[in-house]
């Protein structure tokens, strides 16, 4: 399993009044990650052709995160279905895992409002991040 990795710097901004990172901030982190996962399925990440809409998420806060301190977020994917697929992500500041959420995207047809079989080609390439 080969798991995709972005670092991020937390913004001041980002941060409450006891220090951390507000919890709707990594969400936000979490679908940047996700970007390479979207050119699987729309290389150039031309929204005039988006194929892809969530269906589904959820996050569990492990620990605190804080300013000043890098994270980094690894994703990959946990699941593959016929039309969706479940990714995992998870943000780590130094060895302390700080958040780990799972969200379902489906391969969605957005002119006729339906989700559309994942193609063998792009399944291909969505098998050396899967994480059994």
């Amino acid at each position: 399993m080969e798991a995709l990795s972005l670092d991020i710097q937390p913004r001041f901004n980002e941060t409450d009044g006891l220090g951390h990172i507000n919890n709707t901030v990594l969400p936000v982190w979490f679908e940047a990650a996700r970007e390479p996962v979207f050119e699987i399925f729309n290389p150039g990440l031309d929204l005039t052709n988006w194929n892809l809409i969530v269906a589904g998420f959820t996050i569990a806060f492990k620990a605190p995160t804080y300013y000043g301190k890098t994270v980094r977020v690894l994703t990959s994917v946990s699941r593959i279905g016929n039309s969706s697929f479940e990714v995992l992500q998870q943000s780590w500041q130094g060895e302390l895992l700080t958040a780990e959420a799972k969200t379902t995207l489906v391969h969605y047809d957005y002119s006729c409002e339906q989700s559309r079989p994942i193609p063998d080609e792009i399944r291909q390439r969505l098998l050396p991040l899967l994480r059994e």
